[in-house]
């Protein structure tokens, strides 16, 4: 029996790298701060999530791109559900803070990736741009035509 032709959305691809490189741009390379500025990616980005899904929405979504993201990084440890807003983040940053940079960036990058995409496939490819954007305070001339790491 034939298969099916499988249909492309060319777009939705173009969207998903753009989104990636943004993630790629916005995280330091070369610096000793990876953690401090690693947060200040998270948190504003789980704000902007938490008044769309609520924080039990936004703590199944990390949690299960964390799982995603071990394999990778086994370093990277996940609880059922990270801890209250105040401290969201602070089992990612006592695994990062154990790193050298370069891994810290590594494994932050895939985990930021990972998180994304499960939220693009969840809400559509086009929002999940526009609160990044929103919540990084990035103009979409920003990105991700221009390099946005500091060098």
């Amino acid at each position: 029996m034939p298969h099916e032709p499988i249909i492309e959305f060319p777009q939705l691809k173009i969207s998903t790298l753009n989104r990636h490189h943004l993630i790629e741009n916005l995280t330091p390379l070369h610096s000793e701060s990876v953690v401090d500025e690693v947060i200040n990616l998270w948190e504003p980005m789980a704000a902007q999530i938490i008044m769309i899904v609520g924080d039990s929405g936004f703590n199944s979504l990390y949690v299960r791109a964390l799982s995603l993201t071990q394999p990778t990084f086994s370093w990277l440890t996940a609880t059922s559900q990270p801890s209250q807003a105040t401290n969201r983040f602070a089992e990612l940053v006592k695994c990062l803070e154990g790193q050298s940079p370069e891994p810290a960036r590594a494994a932050n990058n895939l985990l930021l990736t990972t998180f994304t995409d499960i939220l693009a496939t969840l809400i559509g490819e086009d929002l999940t741009i526009q609160i990044l954007h929103s919540a990084w305070g990035v103009e979409a001339s920003d990105s991700p035509g221009r390099d946005e790491r500091n060098e």
